[in-house]
């Protein structure tokens, strides 16, 4: 243990439905409680797959006192008897173990829209992590990004970034990461437009825009490219995801004028009118068979599937095949 190391919180509530900020919220309560303890572990499990004798077992500390991470996703969903079991530990926790409950803000029952609450009267540590839906509040998260990381970008190397890569956190984060290290930490347009000019065959929107358009050879090239040069499986499944569930939102606006459907959708005008030309070679069933495959993969690539590479090409292949399927 280090001497500058400080014991995590035991009870953490995050409240909101971001996932990347989710994610960073959990892997810092997993790497506090590793900076206590090296070996500590993270356990992962949603509420409806507990019942409460299996919740109080999880969180009973182990004979050996190792630390632990235990997180409680989607307990907006939980139950009475799973709440009252949850809110009873959080005024007794146990040593060497860091509770994380994950909530998305509402709920489907009344205990489960009460327990933010009475977890905060409990002493819960609290870390918001909303959707992140406005213009403003997406460069806001870019200009963090590119701080974080060590740099300085003007406003409008902020608008082309977000132009270039679209509206996904997780593309948005790892292309500021990298321009901060590219440029020496000085970030503007001109840098944006010639790191994206340079990688754009790799990046994961690249697979995602051959795959959509019913272009296998080209998809797999860009898919292989990526792999080869280390894109994050991650970050090609998102930008998968985003591209179906963006045509098939788009799609279902009907035809329209792309600027006056970006205010309605929440995109940029440019991705509409992408997203229209995209459209004609879908229809209802192979979209649906689509959002189906990107559902899955995001869970392969999250550590179900035993090879993230094989569940990727996978994934594209399906998405290919249904294109233009009538």
């Amino acid at each position: 243990m280090s001497a500058a190391a400080v014991a995590p919180d035991p009870l953490q509530l995050i409240v909101g439905d971001e996932e990347l900020l989710v994610e960073r919220a959990i892997r810092a309560a997993l790497d506090a409680a590793r900076a206590i303890d090296a070996q500590a572990d993270l356990t992962r499990v949603r509420v409806t797959d507990l019942t409460p004798p299996e919740l109080a077992e999880l969180v009973s500390p182990s004979l050996f006192a190792e630390g632990r991470v235990i997180a409680l996703e989607a307990a907006q969903e939980a139950g009475k008897e799973i709440a009252d079991t949850v809110i009873a530990y959080a005024k007794a926790p146990a040593d060497g173990i860091t509770l994380v409950v994950v909530h998305s803000g509402g709920g489907r029952s009344k205990a489960a829209k009460e327990l933010p609450a009475a977890l905060k009267k409990a002493g819960a540590a609290l870390i918001e992590c909303p959707k992140i839906t406005k213009a403003a509040e997406r460069e806001a998260f870019v200009r963090n990004e590119v701080r974080a990381a060590g740099g300085k970008i003007d406003p409008e190397g902020v608008s082309v970034l977000i132009d270039s890569v679209g509206t996904d956190l997780r593309e948005l984060a790892a292309a500021a990461s990298q321009l901060v290290a590219d440029s020496g930490g000085k970030v503007n347009a001109d840098e944006v437009r010639r790191y994206h000019r340079g990688r754009a065959e790799v990046t994961g929107f690249a697979v995602a825009e051959k795959a959509v358009a019913g272009d296998r050879a080209g998809a797999l090239e860009a898919l292989r490219w990526a792999m080869q040069l280390g894109v994050p499986h991650v970050l090609v499944a998102d930008a998968l995801a985003d591209s179906v569930r963006t045509i098939a939102r788009v799609s279902a606006a009907g035809r329209a004028d792309p600027f006056q459907l970006a205010g309605s959708l929440g995109m940029p005008p440019w991705k509409v009118k992408k997203a229209q030309g995209q459209a004609r070679g879908w229809d209802s069933p192979g979209l649906a068979e689509a959002m189906s495959v990107v559902a899955l993969l995001n869970a392969d690539v999250k550590g179900v599937a035993a090879d993230a590479d094989y569940a990727l090409e996978r994934a594209v292949l399906r998405i290919v095949a249904v294109h233009g399927r009538r």
